[in-house]
């Protein structure tokens, strides 16, 4: 099923629904795109006006696997024909048990590990906080520039995106330093080797005279920092996490929910740096679009906690536990990694190609099928095009293309395909992103 567009968009039943929207939901609810969804099939979203687009976003990182892929909704059915809710506090359930189990093998390291299951990503980075407060006895938690883990309090804390996620909102969870990652795009240095180890030394600095040495009980990093724009921490950095960690005794935690499950060509990212960290988060594509989260780690940390600290009432719902199973038989069995690597690999030269084109595009980024384009109004300055992404943005839905934004200044477009998507869907998403790219950089010529 190719790009069809019906009518305008939005159509009449979206632009209908949105009045009703905007009288029934607060503001503060965001959507990328003004159209309304009524169901969805692989990298293809059929919106209520028969509208038919191409899904480059994949619900921010979800649907990996794609959307309603058969065998994960042959496995919802079974269960929740079986049990929808038990609650595992109360009852417990089998699928909870091998969820856990096949983390406990996946998760990188090679150390007895066990795992709590949850909702969301928030409460995975609330939870693997409160697990590492507990085993270290400490209270301070480190973030990294560009970071995003959440809007719980704790989550918003330690995101660094103040005027989406945090503005008005404090105050702040307390003991949350932030410090700066690698920004090898907008860094000051002339190399990623001076990069790392000024980026390494002012981590340093942070934890021996702003905090103490013995207070920080965790610091938390994405390997590729999604909502922050794609920005890729470099092998060097993350292993030097790794060293400082276990020079001060610190919980380092690698949050994975938007770069787990093969979205950089590996089950995580971290696979191929040579270090581990000591929890593992994992959310988005573990359920294939059904609400599940995980945190996974060393026995002896996930067990600090006393009886009754980790949980809550819908954490490793049953049907949501089916749903991940199928989801780990099909991206082992469809060799989601070759196919990942192959997807990045095509995308990543249009990128290039288009970079080499046009003056708007300041950088591209990223690992496997997790890449982007950094939008400026000059190479030399990189002053953000904020407005020209959105430019992009809104063209690529017009013409059939759902796209996410990301970046400190939104003026980043984010690749978050599915997996499954075919060469012919990818090559027709990448010919209408071209085009409205083009399209946006003759304005901008013209201006």
């Amino acid at each position: 099923m190719a790009v069809s567009l019906r009518t305008e968009v939005p159509g009449p039943v979206s632009r209908a629904l949105m009045a009703r929207r905007e009288q029934a939901i607060p503001r503060g609810v965001s959507q990328a795109t003004p159209i309304f969804a009524a169901r969805t099939e692989g990298a293809r979203v059929v919106d209520v006006d028969g509208n038919v687009f191409l899904d480059f976003a994949g619900g921010i990182g979800v649907l990996n696997v794609g959307a309603n892929h058969p065998e994960v909704v042959a496995a919802i059915q079974h269960q929740a024909g079986q049990a929808i809710h038990t609650c595992f506090h109360v009852t417990m359930t089998e699928p909870y048990l091998e969820v856990a189990e096949a983390l406990n093998r996946l998760v990188p390291g090679d150390f007895p590990k066990k795992t709590v299951l949850l909702s969301t990503g928030a409460e995975a980075v609330e939870n693997a906080v409160k697990i590492a407060r507990r085993y270290t006895g400490r209270q301070a938690v480190i973030s990294f520039g560009h970071a995003f883990h959440g809007r719980t309090l704790l989550g918003m804390s330690l995101t660094a995106k103040a005027a989406t996620y945090k503005y008005g909102f404090g105050p702040f969870a307390p003991e949350v330093y932030r410090v700066p990652a690698v920004d090898l795009y907008r860094s000051p240095c002339g190399n990623e080797a001076q990069t790392v180890e000024r980026t390494l030394d002012n981590l340093r600095r942070t934890i021996e005279d702003e905090i103490g040495h013995d207070k920080v009980a965790a610091m938390i990093i994405e390997p590729v920092q999604g909502e922050g724009g794609f920005i890729v921490q470099p092998p060097s950095f993350l292993r030097g996490l790794r060293q400082i960690a276990d020079h001060y005794g610190i919980v380092l935690i690698i949050d994975e929910i938007q770069t787990g499950f093969y979205r950089t060509g590996r089950m995580f990212a971290t696979e191929d740096v040579g270090m581990t960290g000591d929890l593992f988060l994992t959310a988005k594509s573990l359920a294939g679009g059904m609400p599940l989260s995980a945190v996974t780690g060393r026995a002896e940390i996930m067990d600090a906690p006393q009886v009754g600290g980790l949980g809550g009432t819908y954490g490793g719902n049953p049907v949501a536990c089916a749903a991940a199973l199928a989801v780990l038989r099909v991206v082992e069995r469809e060799d989601l990694a070759g196919r990942a690597k192959a997807i990045g690999r095509t995308v990543m030269q249009s990128f290039r190609e288009w970079q080499s084109s046009y003056e708007l595009i300041g950088d591209v980024r990223g690992v496997g099928a997790m890449v982007a384009l950094e939008f400026v109004r000059d190479r030399r300055t990189k002053e953000p095009a904020q407005e020209e992404t959105t430019r992009i943005h809104g063209l690529a839905y017009e013409h059939g293309l759902v796209l996410m934004k990301a970046g400190d200044h939104n003026n980043v477009i984010r690749f978050l395909a599915p997996l499954t998507i075919s060469d012919m869907e990818l090559s027709e998403g990448l010919g209408i992103l071209g085009q409205v790219i083009a399209q946006t950089s003759r304005e901008l010529q013209r201006a």
